[in-house]
């Protein structure tokens, strides 16, 4: 509702202010309206979708796609016990999702990981603490360095961003970023203070596409790996991220996944489909994807018209 109440009163009548705006200019048009990166990243997201149906250009061209589709990972959340998530993590692997990525939290992480680790073999496999843990946990997060993971992603606070160097210095296993990133500064102030050495980059968190490019660009030239992170979107945001994934310097699995993980009935004509442990990047013009005109009025609950 936040997103919604601040889109209607501030950011959308500044853009109609513009009276005509290029897509690398909405960024620096809402700059003066402080946070509200997601509804910022919606916003942009449908400029860029306008004004390449207008040129006649998909977004992944636009955006410096190299791949004409991504590995899909998927998230699994924490079990009812270990041979529970053991179960799990198998019928996605059965169904060719590549790379598993386990919640942890204190407590409910080695055993964990431990029998997803013994039950797969070397399968590519991360871990997601959500900022679960501080740095008295150190010796806990130590122990994960024997299961050979590709990463461990945000286990302390997103703040924390002197507090993740310090961890980093104690593990073998790569310490990755989510939350703390919110924008290109705080990537480059992180890395400079060595808080990481992978970025998970989601364009909503970020406050749009083209900020996450800029941060793909930073991490590529560092030769810092990123990965695209996944927050339940629909149809609409699914075909930009893989469009955003398929740029070069995302170089391990993301979250871009089926759109039937999370939806009986997506919002877009092609909703996103797992081939062959990959998600195809749209290649139609704009986002690549048409709207369900019967899908979008069924799941719609308010409507505005803004004009100038």
């Amino acid at each position: 509702q936040g997103a919604w109440d601040v889109a209607l009163r501030w950011l959308v009548p500044a853009l109609l202010d513009r009276h005509s705006i290029a897509p690398a200019d909405v960024a620096e048009t809402l700059r003066p309206f402080v946070g509200h990166r997601m509804a910022k990243a919606g916003l942009e997201l449908a400029v860029l979708d306008a004004a390449l149906r207008a040129e006649g250009r998909p977004l992944g061209e636009y955006l410096g796609a190299v791949r004409d589709r991504v590995p899909s990972g998927v998230s699994v959340g924490i079990q009812r016990d270990p041979a529970t998530l053991v179960e799990v993590v198998r019928r996605y692997l059965d169904e060719g999702y590549v790379r598993i990525k386990l919640k942890i939290k204190p407590g409910r992480d080695i055993a964990e990981t431990a029998a997803v680790r013994d039950a797969f073999g070397g399968i590519p496999l991360q871990v997601d603490a959500n900022s679960a843990y501080t740095l008295a946990d150190l010796d806990s997060l130590a122990e994960l360095d024997r299961f050979d993971l590709l990463l461990i992603e945000q286990p302390l606070q997103e703040d924390d961003i002197v507090d993740h160097a310090t961890l980093a210095r104690h593990l073998r296993t790569p310490v990755c970023l989510d939350e703390s990133i919110v924008s290109h500064k705080a990537a480059a102030d992180a890395l400079a203070l060595g808080a990481a050495s992978v970025i998970n980059i989601k364009a909503g968190r970020v406050g749009g596409y083209l900020e996450a490019v800029a941060i793909h660009d930073l991490c590529r030239d560092a030769g810092i790996p990123v990965w695209c992170g996944g927050m339940l979107e629909t149809g609409i945001g699914r075909a930009a991220n893989a469009a955003l994934a398929a740029l070069p310097g995302f170089t391990l699995p993301g979250d871009v996944s089926a759109s039937n993980r999370f939806y009986t009935l997506d919002i877009v004509t092609e909703p996103a489909v797992l081939e062959d442990g990959h998600v195809r990047v749209p290649t139609g013009h704009g986002i690549g994807v048409d709207i369900d005109p019967v899908a979008l009025e069924n799941f719609t609950v308010a409507r505005e018209i803004i004009r100038r």
